[in-house]
This record gives structure tokens, C-alpha cells and sequence, in this order.
């Protein structure tokens, strides 16, 4: 199954959505507190894609988007803070 992610910010908002075709199947969102750092604070999947690496795949986003941004990330998310603690390949991004 084929997934593309799409990333918004509007004003002091983000959020990195994953797309099945035109529904919205799964989101990390964030808020921007100045132009260098954002704090994660949601992911959602949809009950049905649970287990399928769905929130890692927008968790990747998340951090490829931020190396190429220079973007700081502070993970309040428990599943973002998680992740966060299991893999030191990405903690470069942290705040």
C-alpha cells in the first residue's frame, strides 16, 4: 500500500499528514515557537493501519524535514518521545 505524506504550516501549526488516495490515514502535528524549533505534541493513525509503521513513516518526514530545515524538535508526543529515546541516529534534531 502506497502512502504519500504532505506537510502544512500555517502560522504557528504543522503538520505532516499521511494520504491513501484522497483520506487522511494518519498526522503528526506540531507547534512552531520561534524559526528554528518546534514542539511535537500529536500522532494519530487510523485504528485500521495501526501496526504498519504508519507513525514511523511520518516520524521520518518529521526528521528529514527538520535536518533540511535546521529545524530543533522538543517531542512532547509520547510516541515521538519514544522513538526518540530508542534510536540515537536521529536525536541530532532535538532541542
Amino acid at each position: 500500500m502506497e502512502h504519500a505524506i504532505e506537510h502544512e504550516e500555517r502560522g504557528a501549526r504543522g503538520a505532516f499528514h499521511l494520504l491513501q488516495g484522497a483520506r487522511r490515514v494518519g498526522e503528526m502535528t506540531y507547534s512552531r515557537t520561534n524559526p528554528s524549533l518546534v514542539v511535537v505534541d500529536h500522532t494519530y493513525v487510523d485504528p485500521s493501519l495501526r501496526g504498519q509503521g504508519v507513525a514511523q513513516h511520518l516520524q521520518d518526514a518529521l526528521v528529514a524535514w527538520a535536518r533540511d530545515t535546521g529545524t530543533k524538535v522538543v517531542p512532547l508526543c509520547s510516541y515521538v518521545k519514544v522513538q526518540f529515546d530508542r534510536d540515537p541516529a536521529i536525536r541530532d534534531v532535538l532541542a
